[in-house]
């Protein structure tokens, strides 16, 4: 669902796209900070 949103935020954006599937904007940011940096992933 992430790359979704990543593949069409920019026609959209991330909140429209997340009000119609189900996932908060929230979920999707926090995914992508865990991305970004692994080290906020749970043990």
């Amino acid at each position: 669902m992430v790359e979704f949103i990543n593949d069409h935020r920019g026609e959209h954006g991330v909140e429209p796209i997340c009000k119609v599937l189900p996932i908060a904007p929230s979920t999707y940011y926090d995914h992508l900070a865990k991305r970004a940096d692994p080290a906020r992933l749970s043990d």
